[in-house]
Parts: structure tokens; C-alpha cells; sequence
């Protein structure tokens, strides 16, 4: 069928809304008439060649909407159901086999190599084949097309535009918190980044009955929104000492911390404010070759330090819960989320480069 994209034409070019054809759904796919969708900078890192997708290329991955036509072999999804299209796994590797799919060791290349998990293409523009697949999905269009198992069915009652970024980058934050950590009440938190994942993880450490929640950043209206949002402090990372003002706060480290930023300095910082047996969470993805130095003798006192992809989650059971929360009000997610027409897609991006905006994103035109 034929469907707008927003088509990345070069290495750091900028997108391009145009008609491209998209295959009809397998067996086992779905067709989803997208909603809206996030603009993560996992998107913005492939537009910039930091995979090895080529060009032209559609990206988008954090895609929520209606499904509009199922495969023959799909029993779970129906024409009309809500969904949320989570991040893709091969099923049959040993992370996979042990229900931990979120490290499938195929998943960088089903994330980024711009193809079905068997090489085929799904999109094309005037017969020329046009990179599609990301995250098996490619969100920035107004229908995506996706394995039916990475499409997460939720209530309908929720409003649907707000839950896009659920299927990355908040759950993400939050599954670092409720599925990793799984802090005590009382326990101290330190999110490192107040974007939309350091926020997430944030609102689920308040959630956790965390205590004291401190969020670092370096922009002031992010320090702003974590306060209104639970931080009980915050600390500019530009000006103040922030290992020192956490040991004070917390009179002797943190318990947990959450590093989003992915510089090494930063993480540094989140491993070197822990108190005796705290663990430091790693989700900010760093570009390869970056790395980190720090003492030893700072994980003999029972420190952890560890890394975590897509929050360690069973998008299944983890995102309806999210969406169960976020409508209860216990997980406003709607503070994070500004809104932007889908022609308007090169500013929403260039937004969230500078920080105007936590979390972008794109209403489709139906």
C-alpha cells in the first residue's frame, strides 16, 4: 500500500515527508495505521550513521496506534485493537529462550540493519528499495508494519497519541527502577539526565517510595519539571559539586543510580556517588568505543555497577502496567510529551538536540 514517510535521503541530511510503498503484513505481522509516534535519539544517532543502515532510509521507533490489518497466522491482534510497538527479538537465541529478550543477541541488526529478520525489504519508492525496518517498525510514516509479537495490546481508553514512547525510552527508565533495582521505600535514587528516561525512572523511584529522589542536569527547565515531577532535590551539574552535594544529601551515598547521558564523566560521577553495596544503572547508550575508568577498590565495598537494555522488560506485561499507571495518574507521562505535526518532524528533532523539549512527538495525519 501506499503510505507517507519522513525519508532521510543522506547521512545527516533532513527528513523528507514523501510516498513510498509498504508491503502488506506476513503471516505473522501486522499493519499499524500509526497514531502518533516519539523521536528518540536512537533515531537521530541512525539519521547521523551511527549504524550501519544505509540511505534512504525511514526510522521511528516509538510508534503507537490501530491496527489495520493482521497476518493469517496472528491470533492475539484483531482489526481495531490499540497498540504499542515495543523493540524487536529473534526468539530462538539463549537471552531469548530464558524470557530475557531484551538482550537478544540479534538485536542490534534487527534494530538497525533496515530489513525483515530475513533480509527482505519492506518499503520502496518508485521500485527502488528505501531502508525500512527500524526497530522492525519504522514508525515515521503513517503505517508501520511489524512482527504481530512486538506490537503490546492495550486498553482503549487510554489516549493513545501519549503512549508511543512506552515502547522505548520510558520503559527504559522505568523498567530500570521496578524491574532491576527494585528499590526499598526509604532508599535513595539519583537520576543522572532528566530527559524522558532519566523522568521515567524518576516518577518510578517516586512510585518505589524512594527517598531522598535527586535528579542532575545541566538545564534548568529539566531540573524544573524533575522537581514538580518528585525529586525531593536537584543539582546543577554546570555548577555544584554533584558527588559531593549527593553525599551530603544522602548522608553517605546514594543507593541507586540511574546514568541516561552515556558520557563517560557522567557515568563516572553516578559510580563514584554510591554508597557501600549501591548499584549504578547503565541505560545511556553510548557510541562505540567510548569508555569509562574508575577506581577499583570502589566496587570492593559490594558496589555494582551494571548495564540494562530496554529496561529488562516483557513489553507484554511491562507497558500495559505503564498505561494502567500513567491513567490512574501515577505516571504522567503527559508532562514529558509536546506535541508536533508530522510535516513539522526536522523541528521536533532539531528540539530535542537542544533540549526545548523532553520527549517530541509526531501526530500522523488521518
Amino acid at each position: 500500500m501506499r503510505v507517507t514517510a519522513a525519508v532521510m535521503e543522506e547521512k545527516s541530511g533532513v527528513f523528507k515527508l514523501d510516498g513510498i510503498e509498504l508491503d502488506a503484513p506476513r503471516p505473522d505481522e501486522v499493519l499499524v495505521e500509526v497514531t502518533a509516534t516519539g523521536i528518540c535519539h536512537t533515531d537521530l544517532h541512525a539519521r547521523d550513521g551511527y549504524f550501519a543502515m544505509p540511505y534512504p532510509a525511514v526510522y521511528g521507533h516509538e510508534g503507537a496506534g490501530v491496527v489495520a490489518a493482521v497476518g493469517s497466522a496472528v491470533e492475539h491482534l484483531a482489526v481495531g485493537d490499540h497498540v504499542v510497538i515495543s523493540f524487536p527479538w529473534c526468539g530462538e537465541c539463549e537471552h531469548c529462550r530464558a524470557d530475557r529478550r531484551s538482550y537478544c543477541q540479534r538485536g542490534r541488526e534487527l534494530k538497525s540493519l533496515g530489513m525483515r529478520a530475513d533480509g527482505s525489504m519492506t518499503m520502496s519508492r518508485s521500485g527502488t528499495p528505501v531502508y525500512g525496518s527500524f526497530f522492525q517498525q519504522s514508525s515515521f510514516a503513517t503505517h508501520a508494519l511489524t512482527p504481530a509479537r512486538d506490537a503490546v495490546k492495550v486498553r482503549r481508553d487510554a489516549p493513545l497519541e501519549f503512549l508511543g514512547p512506552l515502547g522505548c525510552g520510558l520503559q527504559t527508565g522505568a523498567g530500570a527502577v521496578l524491574n532491576v533495582m527494585k528499590p526499598e521505600a526509604g532508599q535513595s535514587f539519583v537520576a543522572f539526565g532528566a530527559g524522558s528516561v532519566g523522568l521515567a525512572g524518576l516518577m518510578a523511584a517516586k512510585l518505589a517510595g524512594c527517598e531522598p529522589i535527586i535528579a542532575v542536569d545541566i538545564r534548568a527547565n529539566r531540573l524544573q519539571l524533575a522537581r514538580s515531577l518528585g525529586a525531593t532535590h536537584t543539582i546543577d551539574n554546570a555548577r555544584e559539586g554533584a558527588i559531593a552535594k549527593i553525599w551530603e544529601i544522602t548522608r553517605g551515598g546514594a543507593h541507586f543510580t540511574l546514568e541516561t547521558s552515556a558520557l563517560p564523566a557522567v557515568f563516572r560521577q553516578a559510580v563514584d556517588c554510591l554508597a557501600t553495596r549501591g548499584t549504578c544503572v547503565l541505560v545511556g547508550s553510548a557510541r562505540r568505543g567510548a569508555e569509562v575508568s574508575f577506581e577499583m577498590s570502589t566496587l570492593q565495598a559490594g558496589r555494582m555497577v551494571r548495564g540494562v537494555i530496554q529496561g529488562d522488560s516483557r513489553p507484554e506485561q511491562f507497558i500495559p502496567h505503564l498505561v494502567d499507571l500513567f491513567v490512574a495518574g501515577q505516571f504522567p507521562i503527559d508532562r514529558l510529551v509536546t506535541f508536533y505535526d508530522f510535516a513539522s518532524i526536522n523541528q521536533a528533532a532539531a528540539d530535542a538536540v537542544n533540549g526545548t523539549t523532553i520527549k517530541p512527538v509526531l501526530r500522523m495525519p488521518h
